[in-house]
């Protein structure tokens, strides 16, 4: 079965989260199907895959109604810790067996917070009172502003799913405030152990702008590297990973019963047709990683995926190589990864304008 595949990409200790969430898909039952046919284990969402969600408001007739004179961004916040809610409900067996390992279900603050940092743990914390499920995680994304917010929200005993890490310096600034933020929790009296944490590195977004990059550039030592930037940079970070959680720092905070945060794959649809449809899943394989796919992604690997054990750590070094390779022929790291942040949140930011023209809409009829 096509699904075999999936079942061992599973069991090479890849958790399989589907980027998606939908309330079609939570009250049609096609989300509960995914869990016990395609061993996915979590959910993520963002501003654009609830922008989507949102075009059918027929589904949110009677919760719009009496929600109706209220501010458009409570009524979105509140449509989307409801769906939230009830895909952490579906996923809260995953949950209980894998011990808050899996089961998760995200949910973002509103992207135009990207660089407000009170404003993002004053939110974060809204969020999480609203879903009110003990498997939700808050997506905060990780500009230089969302490292404080990471570090409070996490010691507020928050668990939270990084989102928008591009480069490898900003993933190692990332891994720092989650841990700093469980030295705070346990200085204030918390239990650390509930607490988990994911860092979402994206991956295909670096391909499409390096690849226009080295196009530009036209040279055959240019066009050899095509296709090559986001796969080293992902092996890289897994690289940094390995260093940090590997740390005495980190096993000291593991005693007291700290969980590891761990990678997380994203944007990991193929985004250029002329690459393998299930690159970002098949090269990026090791435990305890999360890869989260759109559903064609996942139909694409459980039809002609290919399994092998570890994916990655053989290949950390080699990665590293073909970073300093992009470098040596003017490819300017830190000017791409800046530039994807900074593109990442401004994508978000249009697609919550349109969440809000979609609800206003809604609410009041025009």
């Amino acid at each position: 079965m096509a699904t075999d595949r999936l079942r061992a990409l599973s069991g090479a200790g890849v958790s399989i989260w589907l980027d998606d969430l939908s309330r079609a898909r939570i009250q049609s039952g096609q989300l509960t199907s995914l869990i016990a046919d395609s061993s996915v284990s979590g959910v993520t969402t963002n501003p654009t895959i609830f922008a989507a969600a949102f075009q059918d408001m027929s589904l949110y007739g009677q919760q719009l109604a009496a929600l109706k004179g209220r501010p458009v961004d409570e009524v979105i916040r509140t449509l989307m810790a409801s769906d939230v809610k009830d895909a952490c409900r579906i996923f809260a067996p995953v949950y209980e067996s894998t011990n808050g390992y899996d089961g998760r279900v995200s949910i973002e603050v509103e992207p135009g917070l990207a660089h407000d940092v009170a404003g993002t743990i004053a939110q974060a914390a809204t969020l999480h009172d609203l879903v009110d499920e003990p498997n939700v995680l808050i997506k905060i994304p990780a500009t230089r502003e969302g490292l404080g917010a990471i570090r409070a929200t996490i010691a507020a005993g928050i668990s939270v799913n990084v989102t928008l890490i591009f480069s490898l310096q900003r993933y190692r600034d990332v891994m720092d405030a989650y841990l700093s933020g469980l030295e705070d929790a346990l200085a204030a009296g918390r239990d650390i152990s509930q607490v988990h944490s994911v860092a979402s590195f994206f991956v295909s977004r670096v391909d499409t702008e390096v690849d226009k990059r080295l196009e530009a550039i036209g040279t055959p030592a240019a066009k050899k590297l095509l296709g090559q930037a986001a796969v080293a940079n992902a092996r890289a970070a897994f690289g940094e990973y390995l260093a940090v959680f590997g740390s005495d720092r980190f096993r000291g905070l593991q005693r007291r019963g700290a969980n590891e945060q761990r990678p997380l794959w994203a944007s990991t649809g193929t985004k250029n047709p002329a690459y393998p449809d299930t690159l970002y899943v098949a090269d990026l394989i090791a435990r305890p990683c999360v890869n989260t796919m759109p559903e064609k992604t996942m139909q694409a690997f459980a039809d002609h995926g290919v399994v092998k054990a570890d994916t990655i750590t053989p290949e950390i070094m080699p990665a590293r190589a073909i970073l300093g390779e992009l470098a040596k022929i003017g490819i300017d790291y830190a000017d791409v990864t800046r530039f994807l942040e900074d593109d990442g949140v401004a994508k978000f930011v249009a697609s919550w304008n349109e969440l809000v023209a979609a609800v206003h809409g809604a609410v009041t009829g025009s």
